[in-house]
């Protein structure tokens, strides 16, 4: 894990600002109707290599680059963060090596092979994926880009925040999808150096795979039990002591854990209501607004729909499920 993580200075940040408009366009936040209900979402579904997570692959490589202009650099991932960097470093000619999980979503590490980068599989979950990656790092003397727990990470996933926030002055209640809680962090932060301090935010995260829910209330990292979900990029644990964790505490932001069952129906919601494809992670908030798990009494919600990458046999399968 990376010890030296702090909070992004107004440096990091127009940094950030700078590479991420240069290669990226903005998303666009739309107006959805769900179930009656009209919700803004920022579709970060629509990014090229189909997450949010593009944003902060810039922003840090960008940074590892400066600081080194010959040098490579490393990443574990479960595929969103790891195609963020795949993207980053071909854009920016860095050598990059992304290690996920042999058991990463499909759709995801299909997408990865497409990139001139170094592809390792290795473990069956997110945190031994780190392990080698950290272990390589080391071995190779590159600079290692975490998922969430890094400084530039979270400088581009304020960006997110940054257009959304003057897309829609209006806004009034953010729903964010956790993990690592990088974009949490980002969230966090926007809010503070925009000074939207009165917008109400409210993280969610699968009932599965909820590492931050109970690292928050005190359980530690290693004793968090994971079970399946196709919330993929939120699922695994985070890293124990990371600034994410601290600045989600400290904010005393609310979590909301979201039942499979849920998930897997807003999936299928988000494309039969709305046309859009959700993959699990971006439908986690969704859901939590559909089935009315967040706590709200503002007039003006909105989520961010985090991604689209989702494996096509899966899709199929919840196209054939019930809504209930």
């Amino acid at each position: 894990m990376l010890t030296d993580v702090t909070v992004p200075t107004e440096d990091d940040l127009e940094n950030a600002r700078r590479v991420v408009s240069e290669y990226l366009e903005p998303t666009p936040t739309v107006s959805l109707r769900l179930r009656g209900r009209s919700v803004l979402a920022k579709l970060e579904s629509m990014q090229m290599t189909g997450s949010f997570k593009v944003r902060g692959g810039l922003a840090a490589v960008s940074a590892a680059h400066r600081s080194d202009p010959h040098g490579a650099v490393i990443t574990s991932s479960a595929g969103n963060h790891g195609l963020g960097v795949a993207h980053a470093s071909t854009l920016l000619s860095v050598p990059a090596t992304v290690v996920v999980p042999a058991n990463a979503s499909a759709a995801k590490v299909a997408k990865l092979r497409r990139y001139a980068i170094e592809l390792i599989q290795h473990g069956s979950s997110y945190d031994e994926a780190q392990a080698h990656a950290l272990e390589l790092s080391e071995s190779r003397g590159i600079q290692y880009i975490s998922p969430f727990n890094h400084t530039h990470v979270i400088a581009g996933q304020f960006t997110v925040f940054d257009e959304m926030f003057h897309q829609v002055p209006h806004l009034e209640h953010l729903v964010v999808p956790v993990g690592g809680g990088g974009l949490m962090s980002g969230a966090l932060v926007a809010r503070t150096v925009l000074g939207r301090e009165d917008i109400r935010v409210t993280g969610v995260q699968p009932r599965n795979s909820a590492a931050m829910y109970h690292v928050v209330r005190g359980t530690p990292m290693n004793d968090v039990v994971h079970r399946p979900t196709i919330a993929d990029g939120l699922a695994g644990g985070g890293d124990e002591g990371a600034l994410t964790n601290r600045l989600i505490e400290e904010g005393k932001i609310p979590l909301v854990l979201v039942e499979e069952s849920f998930i897997r129906q807003g999936v299928r919601e988000a494309l039969e209501m709305n046309g859009l494809v959700f993959e699990g992670s971006a439908a986690t908030p969704y859901a939590a607004i559909v089935r009315n798990l967040v706590d709200d009494e503002t007039s003006c919600v909105g989520f961010i729909a985090s991604g689209r990458n989702i494996a096509f046999d899966l899709l199929v399968e919840l196209l054939g499920e019930p809504i209930e």
